[in-house]
């Protein structure tokens, strides 16, 4: 990636690939649609950087089965839930820099309370999705 000027990581996200290499991924409206029909790329051993903004709870969870997920709190105050055997386990992350790690394979959703804006690291391939009214 080029360090000629800078990015903003709201507007542009990092493809970070297994030869510690990355690439600037532009964000557009069909970013999303682009990612899930692998117009770019598969993510196989590769992770996505990137940053969002929420004004309201998840309304699905979602699993990544080839990693770990990190998720960090820049701002607003968010209920990270992740599903676990013995049922929901809530983090709190309500300072900016307050993190969690979301061991591989584990199904999690947001709540939140007010805006919050979130950086993740997220290993992207075989992502799933399903409703957050299913239970976990």
């Amino acid at each position: 990636m080029s360090n000629n000027h800078s990015l903003d990581l709201m507007g542009t996200y990092v493809r970070l690939r297994s030869d510690l290499s990355s690439e600037a991924l532009p964000v557009g409206d069909d970013f999303w649609t682009r990612l899930g029909q692998g117009e770019l790329g598969s993510f196989h051993h590769e992770y996505l950087l990137s940053c969002q903004h929420y004004t309201q709870s998840w309304t699905h969870w979602e699993m990544h089965p080839a990693g770990d997920e990190i998720v960090c709190l820049l701002s607003g105050r968010v209920e990270l839930v992740l599903a676990q055997e013995d049922g929901e386990r809530s983090h709190t992350l309500d300072q900016a820099g307050s993190f969690v790690v979301v061991p591989r394979g584990t199904w999690h959703t947001a709540r939140l309370q007010g805006p919050a804006q979130m950086l993740f690291i997220t290993p992207g391939e075989g992502t799933q999705h399903r409703p957050v009214a299913l239970s976990a």
